[in-house]
């Protein structure tokens, strides 16, 4: 039990296998070890034990919301959702905005924990501190937007009002490796394939009906002092600025212009570091694409409908859209949010087209079906490479470059398992690659493909995804603040040297973040003093800088550790081998990025040392160091390879 201040010490234990629910409270020690939302779902998904099957009935599937969630924090809308990955068995936390998290909290709970699997469909209703299991078989089938329609009219109510809702589409029912989650904002619990595990689970849908009861600050001087120096920073920012800043005004996709002019925009399955190298090498003297014409400046202009915000947040990054786009002769008319920078990159310029309207109607299918957007853009495009090499020789036509038509309908075919080619692809690029020797395709770490930013141009980036515990992802530790935006100081993108440091700073940062659980965008402003202020004033804790990065950093050794007992180790943080220095088949970057490649192994050994790690695996020593005393025997060691040591059974 905890009477720590933001908690409501109130957690749901669901076995969809016997149609049961108990509730727990939450122990004391690992809520201030591990903060809540991310650290403490990841520790729960830890004593679950690291050899679960992730589509078998033992796999936990926790929703978890922390300690700052649906307060009067800035940003405070968010809510993680962690389980163990089924796209290559490791950890995985993965987080949406939006309300549900918030209305989770005042329905009164910190965390939903399901296991087992449910014989016929079921949904989840959450209501005054209780947990309803009820039959969802009249929903099985249906896309996401139809589910959330129907269960709105069921119960009286109203989303954005009293009601929220977050749940899988057919991808999910079907086991995509990589469907999502996804709430009634068409925001998403994009990646490692937490939808795959509801589907398997059988559970199509939470849903969450409550008041606005805000937990209120144990410490409410500290708090406010905290929330006051937050909305100071952020109003200040120019990235965060209400209605002024980059963020604000054209939402995450005002990166598009910004890593075009780096060459840091992976273009063509990573082939080029931009749209304009792309056209300057096939493009007889033509411009034939053109990362402008999805940017968030051009969208703003051109198709942009709405504003809506989150939980408390007053930087609007969220851009809705209206398109009308011809697919096959006929009209499609979709209005939908957000247009993101990696959803709309993955979709256009990496899969080597520039049509905004027709990606609007692929971000709203992927939506509709609960599938990530940037795993489905990336297999897409590792597929239109492999058609070009004939590598799906018997299996149909495949795929051609830039075939935006065709995409549509291929992102269909995804989500239903409909023939053979994308019944292939729903398995994701590791199988891919197994299945039709297409390693030198994929644009995965760990299985999970990476985000729009080139590593060949960001070094920072490409430590990052090497590194990241839930495989390549620009959001574990986010270092192109440093890199393109100066924040918290310049960092040279083209440099190697101190990118360990810088990325594992980012990842500890950004675990302490996900844990509160608050949007990341707070930290282009906020940094470690008003995180202190603010959790110490909710909590009624009195944590240092220090102890809270410590928190952090014990976050995220926890799913290393966890990573290790899984049998992931140094081997397993690499990058596509397109990236790589040294590498045969490495191709350099172009334009600005001119000869660069990413300097991998140094880094890693700077970033393990950082660490005090011994070739991916998490020490004894530092175990110790940590606190964390969890798991099989005293912790992981590195034998004399440096091999992760075997888990028990």
């Amino acid at each position: 039990m905890t009477d720590l201040g933001g908690f409501q010490d109130h957690v749901a234990r669901v076995d969809l296998s016997a149609g049961d629910v108990q509730y727990e409270g939450i122990d004391d020690e690992d809520a201030k070890k591990y903060i809540g939302a991310r650290g403490l779902g990841v520790k729960y998904v830890f004593d679950q034990g690291p050899d679960v099957d992730p589509l078998g009935p033992d796999n936990l599937l926790a929703f978890m919301n922390g300690p700052l969630t649906g307060t009067q924090t800035t940003m405070s809308g968010r809510i993680a959702i962690c389980t163990k990955s089924p796209i290559a068995g490791q950890v995985t936390d993965s987080h949406h905005g939006g309300w549900s998290g918030a209305r989770l909290k005042w329905a009164g709970f910190d965390g939903l924990l399901f296991e087992g699997q449910a014989e016929d469909p079921m949904y989840a209703f959450v209501e005054d501190g209780e947990v309803e299991l009820r039959d969802a078989s009249h929903l099985w089938g249906k896309g996401v937007h139809e589910t959330r329609e129907i269960l709105e009219e069921e119960h009286e109510g109203a989303y954005g009002k009293n009601l929220s809702f977050m749940g899988i589409g057919q991808a999910g029912e079907n086991e995509v490796t990589y469907s999502c989650i996804v709430n009634e904002d068409d925001r998403a619990s994009g990646r490692g394939g937490t939808g795959c595990v509801m589907g398997n689970k059988g559970l199509k849908a939470v849903v969450v009906k409550s008041g606005t009861k805000m937990p209120q600050p144990a410490d409410k001087e500290t708090f406010m002092q905290g929330h006051k120096q937050a909305m100071q920073v952020i109003q200040e920012s120019d990235v965060t600025a209400p209605n002024e800043g980059g963020l604000s005004m054209y939402g995450t996709n005002v990166l598009h212009n910004v890593t075009e002019e780096m060459d840091g925009l992976p273009t063509k399955n990573g082939k080029y570091t931009s749209t304009e190298a792309m056209s300057d090498a096939e493009g007889d003297g033509e411009r034939i694409i053109d990362a402008e014409k999805v940017s968030g400046e051009n969208v703003r202009e051109n198709i942009l409908v709405d504003e809506p915000t989150c939980h408390s947040c007053p930087v609007a990054c969220k851009k809705e859209v209206e398109v009308q786009a011809m697919h096959k002769g006929e009209e499609m008319n979709v209005r939908m949010e957000s247009y993101e920078y990696e959803s709309a990159w993955a979709m256009g310029p990496n899969s080597g087209h520039d049509d905004r309207d027709r990606i609007a109607v692929m971000l709203d299918k992927c939506n509709d079906l609960g599938i990530d957007t940037i795993d489905t853009g990336n297999t897409i495009a590792m597929a239109m490479e492999m058609t070009e090499q004939g590598k799906f020789d018997g299996l149909g036509d495949g795929i051609e470059w830039g075939d935006s038509e065709e995409m549509i309908d291929l992102i269909e075919k995804i989500g239903h398992r409909e023939g053979d080619l994308a019944d292939h692809l729903a398995e994701g690029p590791n199988h891919l690659a197994e299945e039709f020797d297409a390693h030198d395709n994929s644009l995965a770490v760990k299985g999970q493909t990476m985000a729009a930013y080139d590593p060949r141009c960001m070094k920072g980036m490409g430590i990052g995804y090497a590194t990241s515990n839930r495989g390549a992802c620009h959001l574990r530790g986010y270092t192109p603040a440093a890199e393109i935006l100066g924040i918290p100081e310049e960092a040279d993108p083209y440099e190697w040297r101190g990118k360990g440091e810088l990325c594992a700073t980012f990842q500890d940062m950004h675990a302490i973040s996900d844990s509160f659980d608050i949007c990341k965008f707070n930290a282009f402003a906020e940094g470690i003093e008003e995180y202190v202020l603010q959790y110490n004033g909710m909590t009624g804790l009195d944590v240092s800088e220090e102890e809270l990065m410590q928190a952090g950093e014990r976050v995220y050794n926890l799913e290393r550790y966890y990573n290790n007992l899984a049998g992931f180790d140094g081997e397993d943080d690499t990058l596509p081998d397109r990236f790589v220095e040294g590498h045969e088949d490495a191709i350099p970057g172009q334009g600005a990025s001119e000869g660069e490649l990413c300097e991998l192994d140094k880094m890693k050994e700077e970033y393990y040392e950082v660490r005090g790690w011994v070739d991916g695996v998490v020490t004894d020593e530092t175990l110790d160091e940590l606190g964390i005393d969890v798991g099989p025997g005293t912790g992981v060691s590195a034998d004399e390879g440096g091999a992760a040591a075997p888990s028990d059974d």
